[in-house]
This record gives C-alpha cells, sequence and structure tokens, in this order.
C-alpha cells in the first residue's frame, strides 16, 4: 500500500485522471492525500469533487482557500468573482450533498511524522496544537452555527494568532493560517496581501517555512497554495501547487521514497500570475 499526495487541482479533472493513472492509484490497495483547492478557476469543478467523493475513504483532502470560497458562495454570502468556474457545481442537483461534504473536510490533517494543511503553519503551532485547531473549526461547520460562521470569515484581521483568541475571531485566524499563509512573523503576525515568491518578502516578515524555531519543524509538512513557488521540497516542506492551472503541471508524490509524478497542463485557464 503507497500514500500519496497531489497538489492544487482547482477544478483540472482531465489532469487529475490521468495523474490517478500515472500512478497507478488503487482505491483498494493505495491511499490519496489532496491538499485542498479541488474546486475554481479550473474548467470542471463539478467533476472534480464528484470523481474525489467516488474515491472514498482511500482519499483525505483539506480545505483550501477555494474550497472555503465555493462554500460561501453557496451559502449566500459572497458573489462568484469573474474568474471563477463554480457554476456547475452551484446548479448541480446534488449541490446540497457536494458542499456538505465538503464543508465536513478538516483543515490539517497528521500521521506517522507527516502533516497535510493547504497553505502552513503559524512558527509557535504544534501539529497536535494544529489539529486540535482544525477540530474546532470542524466543529463549527458541521453545526447549526456554520452558516452564521461562513459570513464572518472572510477578513483578514486579527493579523496575529493568540491562544486567547476566542468566538469568530479564533476561528477566521485558523481558517486564515491554515488556507492563505505565506509570510508571518516569528510571533505569529501574518502578512496576506503578498502573493508572489521569497524575493519579495514584506519588511519584518519571512516565508512561514523559514522560521528557524518553528514549532512543527520536527513533522514534514506537505501543502500546496503558493503556485508562484511552483514545486518546492524541502527536507521537512513538500509545496506541491505546481500551476497546472496557470500552464503548468499537477505533482504526486510518493510520500515514503518522495517519488515524483507530473502531468502537463492540458489547457491553461488563466496566464501565469506575476510573470
Amino acid at each position: 500500500m503507497a500514500l500519496y499526495a497531489i497538489g492544487d487541482i482547482q477544478g483540472c479533472h482531465a489532469e487529475f485522471c490521468e495523474l490517478l493513472a500515472l500512478i497507478g492509484f488503487s482505491p483498494r490497495n493505495d491511499r490519496l492525500w489532496l491538499v485542498g483547492d479541488l474546486v475554481n478557476r479550473g474548467p470542471s469543478s463539478l467533476a472534480v469533487l464528484r470523481e474525489v467523493i467516488a474515491l472514498g475513504d482511500a482519499s483525505v483532502s483539506v480545505l483550501g482557500n477555494h474550497d472555503f470560497h465555493l462554500l460561501t458562495v453557496a451559502a449566500g454570502h459572497r458573489k462568484p468573482h469573474r474568474s471563477d468556474t463554480l457554476d456547475a457545481v452551484l446548479a448541480a442537483p446534488d449541490r446540497d450533498a457536494l458542499t456538505a461534504w465538503l464543508s465536513a473536510r478538516p483543515l490539517v490533517v497528521a500521521e506517522e511524522g507527516w502533516a497535510m494543511v493547504h497553505a502552513g503553519f503559524l512558527p509557535s503551532w504544534t501539529v497536535a496544537q494544529a489539529l486540535a485547531l482544525s477540530k474546532e473549526v470542524q466543529t463549527v461547520l458541521g453545526s447549526d452555527a456554520a452558516h452564521e460562521f461562513l459570513g464572518v470569515l472572510y477578513g483578514d484581521a486579527p493579523r496575529r494568532w493568540s491562544d486567547d483568541l476566542t468566538g469568530w475571531d479564533r476561528l477566521r485566524t485558523v481558517v486564515n493560517a491554515c488556507t492563505r499563509l505565506r509570510f508571518c512573523t516569528a510571533d505569529d503576525t501574518m502578512e496576506l496581501a503578498e502573493k508572489r515568491g521569497p524575493e519579495h518578502v514584506p519588511e519584518g516578515f519571512l516565508p512561514w517555512f523559514a522560521h528557524p524555531q518553528r514549532r512543527a519543524a520536527g513533522t514534514t509538512i506537505v501543502c500546496g497554495h503558493w503556485s508562484t513557488l511552483e514545486l518546492m521540497l524541502a527536507p521537512n516542506v513538500l509545496m506541491l501547487d505546481s500551476g497546472c492551472l496557470w500552464g503548468g503541471t499537477l505533482t504526486a508524490i510518493r510520500l515514503p521514497d518522495r517519488r515524483v509524478y507530473q502531468v502537463p497542463s492540458r489547457s491553461p485557464v488563466q496566464p501565469k500570475p506575476f510573470g
């Protein structure tokens, strides 16, 4: 049995199926980790959701920022962006079942020295703390308070994590860290506007994985989100968003031996951002 992880799919269904065939994925014998952003911007978000759901317990996905965007739009709290490609999901006869499945996904999973999150961990977080915070969010998303939570989810404040945060501020900060984080300070202050690479790091900040004292450094973090980095395989961070949406590749990695598999983008939806 092999454990594979795949980067941001974002509606690129044809490439996803091609990649599963390339790795010879067997739902009966193998397991699959998906780093989130299953949907949006690509042409076939509905097909991706149905494909992943059909894999059953053989696959595990965490929530990404585009997945949350679908949930907020479906709940009526946001209007679709001009570049969104969510109409087929929103019009599907099984729309409610699809969004219910998506909202039940965690923000963080971990096992045997590996952890998966869409964007990253703040420096003060241990893996155990990140799992506990993920559970807090997942519990609210599965409760009667989910609609209200999605209504107040958007926003950059608070910018700094504190264990003393409560209520919606606490949950919003957890979601922002797990699904949007790129740059932060050693004291867990996030900079969420800059989306380019580390050569554009804002003064006083570092990429989240570059803080030497971050408490989760002993665990290999599997993530995506930062497409301008394309593919970064470091000793303790595997960043798998290789920009399939922008004309790059869709990447899978077999976690035990780090063998990389890639398929090219079939039809780039948009130009690569920032050149």
